[in-house]
């Protein structure tokens, strides 16, 4: 099917969205033209390519992507693609490729910002149209890249916003990542855990902010993590604090999620606020706030702790946990397949408990192995398998809408709600970027 403008915003009202929105293979392939080949999409962090020669992998829509840092410390993002038979040069996730990069087909050899350095029996092209310094026989560069402290971005629209335009209020995420490291920096800590979800990338999104969704579907969680903290402390012992992160799911219950606020900001991008801001008394906490004291001085280091901030979603591509130094970046598959790849940064200066507090969110919550994944895979699974059949039109998002409300251009939360705003906030950018006729924005 070919879908007009007219068609497309049609699937979209104020409180409810078509399913066809999450199901239509035409409707994929636009979002990948309109939204993620169009927008600034998420590649890496610096630190994963920290020494000369380091590269790293990632995926622009339907356009394999390769960052690298050459020998002068430049980090350059370049079309994983052999300009001479198209071969893609690199299939491991990362590595070091010192020497340049080698295609395994012919053995063209190319230097660390993509320009093309040799080949063997360079003699064959004598007399012919091919020269080593012309750009079409190197690696392509996107039309635009750009970080924001460190994060970088790519996108492939000639045209369009600043980096910095484009993530708007959600810049908050970057700032509260690096800000509060006593170091004044942050960097990934090993590999990331990979998943593939057999659902759409919206289905993923939405629940990030959900938070109506909790207190039911991890609820058997966290009973289980309080049952454990009860053993434990009928032994005379404080269960660990990462406990509590499951714990949690239980001990706030359903309503309780009505205190925490989501905002909405321009471009797609919204935020959960004041849900576990990570500011105890305990012996660690106090230890941290004392070296963010003289990093900062106290004014300052008061200043990034009282953010309290647990959750941004920057659209189209990341999910942020800034007080738990984790970070989740989507990259679609299909209508239906979706791989998110999750990353653990420690924030250089703070005392290894910070760290250690922060793995346990990681492990406990964000791993595949969790119950906490479990329970949000398989909703997501039957959410596209209802979303496919032919039980209903429509996907609700009525929860409080109507209530919420704007202040200078920022859409907030209905006070103690469990507003579904950031789902219908969301859903009116993809609108709006599915129908600018894949322009740049």
């Amino acid at each position: 099917m070919t879908w007009s403008n007219d068609e497309i915003a049609k699937l979209v009202e104020p409180d409810r969205v078509h399913r066809k929105a999450y199901v239509d293979p035409d409707i994929f392939d636009l979002e990948m033209e309109r939204i993620f080949e169009t927008l600034w999409v998420y590649i890496g962090h610096e630190s994963q390519v920290k020494n000369p020669g380091d590269y790293y992998l990632a995926q622009v829509g339907r356009q394999p992507m390769i960052m690298t840092r050459d020998a002068n410390g430049e980090i350059h993002v370049l079309y994983n693609r052999c300009p001479h038979r198209g071969a893609k040069l690199c299939t491991a996730h990362s590595g070091n490729a010192r020497r340049g990069l080698r295609c395994s087909y012919h053995a063209w050899m190319f230097h660390l910002d993509g320009k093309l350095n040799n080949m063997p029996a360079m003699q064959g092209y004598d007399g012919t149209n091919f020269d080593i310094n012309d750009p079409q026989f190197h690696m392509k560069k996107p039309p635009r890249v750009d970080n924001y402290r460190g994060f970088w971005f790519a996108s492939l629209a000639e045209e369009g916003q600043s980096l910095e335009d484009h993530l708007a209020g959600s810049k908050l995420a970057f700032d509260q990542l690096v800000d509060r490291a006593p170091g004044k920096e942050i960097e990934v800590v090993g590999d990331c855990f990979r998943m593939v979800q057999q659902s759409n990338w919206k289905i993923f999104l939405e629940n990030q902010l959900d938070s109506s969704h909790p207190g039911v579907t991890h609820e058997s969680t966290g009973h289980a993590a309080l049952t454990v903290e009860s053993d434990i402390k009928k032994h005379g012992e404080e269960p660990p604090m990462a406990y509590g992160f499951l714990s949690d799911f239980k001990r706030i219950g359903f309503d309780g999620w009505t205190k925490f606020g989501t905002v909405g900001y321009p471009n797609g991008h919204a935020t959960l606020e004041g849900y576990m801001g990570l500011r105890p008394t305990d012996p660690d906490t106090n230890e941290y706030v004392k070296r963010m004291y003289e990093a900062y001085g106290e004014e300052k280091a008061e200043e990034i702790l009282a953010v309290d901030l647990h959750h941004v979603l920057v659209y189209p591509c990341l999910s942020i946990q800034p007080p738990l130094q984790q970070l989740r970046t989507i990259r679609p598959l299909g209508p239906n397949k979706t791989m998110t790849e999750i990353w653990h940064f420690r924030l250089k200066g703070a005392n290894e408990a910070i760290y250690q507090r922060a793995l346990g969110y990681y492990y406990l919550v964000n791993s595949p192995s969790t119950m906490v994944n479990a329970d949000d895979l398989f909703n997501w699974w039957k959410c596209q398998q209802g979303l496919e059949s032919d039980g209903g039109d429509w996907v609700s998002l009525h929860r409080d809408y109507g209530r919420d409300y704007q202040e200078d251009g920022v859409w907030h939360s209905a006070p103690d709600s469990m507003s579904e705003l950031p789902l219908r906030h969301m859903m009116q950018a993809w609108k709006t970027y599915m129908t600018a006729n894949g322009k740049g924005a």
